[in-house]
């Protein structure tokens, strides 16, 4: 009987709560290729917010309210914005613009976004505010760049034309949805640091083993903090979720990514 009620009370927790128990993750970067003027700037990244059934205007409203607290000089998105329909991601369009009230907003896409609708989803961000990276790059400060790159998984990505704008001594954060493509980018050599999503953390994370599930090309490099040769690589766990859509100590993120000045 007790076990019944233990797994009962576990099911409600891990379908109930911890979904939408929201954690600040705050990291620190030191980046050597930073310029020291920019020591201290703050990016704040969330990810896979899957706006839908499961995550809904509420739920990002409290996000985007995290995330003005934390007072970021730039805000990046890194994919998949939708789950199912293009009318959820509609219904938080609202937020999505309050995103660009608290600092400049850079996306990718992801899969999901593809899989839906990827010129669309980027038509109804870019009416939000939101600068789409899709194989670009973007001047952030003297001497920082980012650049976006298009879905890995749907073999749209170009490292070589996102980067063939971006000065050869700037430091640049590559926004791509994908964590497990850091290996590529890695051997480039010219990106500081990767951000990241895609995994959800795995969503469902067990003592001593990890998570059980983890999708295709994030299979590697499943959350947190990761240094891949002479780059970091950061994998967000995600906002939102897909079915089903539970967590267990996997809590959702919103990162604030704190860079920080290193000499070589």
């Amino acid at each position: 009987m007790a076990s019944v009620f233990a797994g009962a009370c576990g099911g409600v927790y891990a379908s109930w709560v911890e979904p939408y128990w929201l954690k600040i993750e705050d990291i620190t970067v030191p980046l050597s290729g930073l310029p020291p003027a920019l020591d201290g700037f703050r990016v704040l990244q969330v990810s896979d917010l899957h706006c839908g059934p499961d995550l809904g205007p509420k739920d990002l409203r409290r996000a985007v309210d995290t995330a003005a607290d934390l007072n970021p000089d730039l805000v990046v998105v890194t994919g998949d914005f939708v789950y199912e329909t293009m009318d959820q991601l509609l219904l938080c369009r609202q937020e999505l613009s309050r995103l660009v009230e608290i600092a400049p907003v850079i996306a990718c896409l992801g899969n999901h976004d593809h899989w839906i609708g990827a010129d669309l989803v980027t038509a109804i961000l870019e009416e939000s505010g939101i600068i789409v990276l899709r194989n670009e790059s973007q001047r952030v400060s003297q001497g920082l760049w980012a650049v976006g790159l298009d879905d890995v998984w749907e073999n749209s990505a170009d490292l070589e034309r996102g980067l063939s704008e971006v000065p050869p001594d700037a430091c640049v954060i590559l926004l791509v949805h994908e964590p497990d493509f850091a290996d590529t980018v890695a051997q480039d050599g010219r990106v500081d640091l990767q951000v990241s999503g895609h995994s959800h953390g795995g969503q469902v994370r067990f003592p001593f083993v990890g998570p059980p599930i983890v999708p295709y090309l994030g299979r590697k490099y499943v959350s947190g903090l990761y240094q891949c040769g002479m780059m970091w690589l950061y994998v967000n766990r995600g906002l939102g979720m897909t079915r089903p859509a539970v967590r267990l100590n996997c809590r959702p993120e919103v990162t604030l990514l704190t860079l920080r000045y290193r000499q070589s």
